[in-house]
């Protein structure tokens, strides 16, 4: 069974940074493309970052510059470094270990992106 776990998650000042973590077990990690999707209510789930086997990294434009992914195959996870954080951040955050990856789907499972999800982790960011 497909597992994924994300941490880090909170309430967070604008201006401020957050760094989430995505543990995944019962897949070939080291084989796997993950990415991070947000859901803000009303909203479609979209895609903000990315990063493939490779290593090859995908940065969505409304928060590129204040991202930064990276992976530990050693430790089968990811994590998403978030900086200068605004209230238009605040969503619920989902990994997904997915490809190709679609820009927006109507919600962040998989029913709507195929591929595997966590339960995702909330992202508060007030002003």
């Amino acid at each position: 069974e497909v597992q994924l776990v994300e941490s880090g998650g909170g309430s967070v000042q604008a201006g401020g940074s957050l760094r989430l973590s995505c543990t995944a077990s019962g897949l070939t990690f080291d084989d796997s493309s993950l990415g991070w999707y947000r859901q803000a209510p009303g909203n479609e789930c979209v895609l903000v970052s990315a990063i493939k086997s490779d290593g090859f990294q995908y940065y969505s434009d409304f928060m590129k510059g204040r991202l930064a992914i990276s992976r530990d195959n050693a430790k089968n996870a990811i994590d998403l470094q978030m900086y200068s954080l605004q209230p238009e951040d605040t969503a619920v955050y989902y990994c997904a270990a997915i490809f190709p990856w679609r820009p927006s789907i109507p919600h962040c499972d998989q029913a709507s992106g195929g591929g595997y999800w966590g339960q995702g982790t909330q992202v508060t960011v007030t002003s």
